[in-house]
């Protein structure tokens, strides 16, 4: 099997979509990325804000059998976690499913597709972006790396954060066992960072005192009537984005 590639685009209207309409020259782990995305998306339709040349649009493809994809998002959360705390110094929190948030703002988000049998994740990373630009896109909650730490970042650090990403995603044991086995292995190292845990939240048919994040990666919900098995969906945070 030949190395995994990691390619860089001028840019592309979404690093997902080029993985599906490249899939057949792709391999397993090849992944691409580009500092400018003209169509990207998140879940559930969601659109995200471009900006070029300040934030990191990444997607990493996944052509052998995964034992739980349901999964594949909690698992890029913690890949992406660990490649920002290398690369910059920053200590990153996860909120359950699928946003990465510094100082309780978002800073990643993840959209984990599959088509023709392989699997993508696609990480969006804010690097660069200033707060004049989360007000201006409508979004209060957001933030970029640089302006949590404070200063502007070197002109290298997308190149340095894709490379890392991959490294993370092809290389680390815990991962490496998720692939076969699924959820359980990253759970110790995922409760710890997980910030719905011990607060109210508010899920599609309920709410409650979030728990635990289960071995099957669903999230264990104190509700009335008994613990919910939350398996996906939109799920807010007290405390988190607002919500209050």
């Amino acid at each position: 099997m030949s190395e995994p590639k990691l390619t860089a685009l001028p840019q592309a209207d979404s690093t997902n979509l080029y993985c599906k309409a490249h899939l057949s020259g792709m391999g397993h782990f090849d992944a691409v990325w580009t500092t400018c995305q003209t169509a990207g998306r998140g879940r559930r339709g969601h659109v995200w804000q471009n900006a070029p040349g300040e934030a990191l649009y990444y997607t990493i493809l996944f052509k052998e059998p995964l034992a739980d994809p349901a999964c594949l998002s909690l698992a890029s959360g913690l890949a992406a976690a660990r490649a920002l705390e290398e690369c910059f110094g920053v200590e990153c929190a996860l909120k359950w499913p699928n946003d990465l948030l510094l100082g309780g703002k978002k800073a990643v988000g993840i959209l984990c597709e599959g088509f023709g049998g392989a699997f993508v994740s696609g990480i969006g990373v804010n690097l660069g972006q200033s707060e004049e630009f989360f007000a201006a896109a409508g979004l209060p909650h957001g933030v970029s790396v640089a302006g949590h730490l404070g200063h502007s970042l070197p002109p290298d650090a997308p190149r340095r954060l894709a490379e890392s990403l991959s490294r993370h995603f092809i290389q680390d044991a815990d991962l490496k066992a998720f692939y076969r086995e699924g959820f359980s292995p990253l759970r110790a190292d995922y409760l710890p960072r997980c910030v719905n845990l011990g607060r109210q939240v508010w899920f599609e048919g309920g709410e409650g005192v979030a728990e635990t994040v289960d071995e099957q990666g669903r999230l264990v919900v104190a509700a009335e009537g008994g613990l919910r098995h939350v398996l996906s969906g939109e799920v807010s945070v007290k405390g988190i984005y607002g919500r209050v």
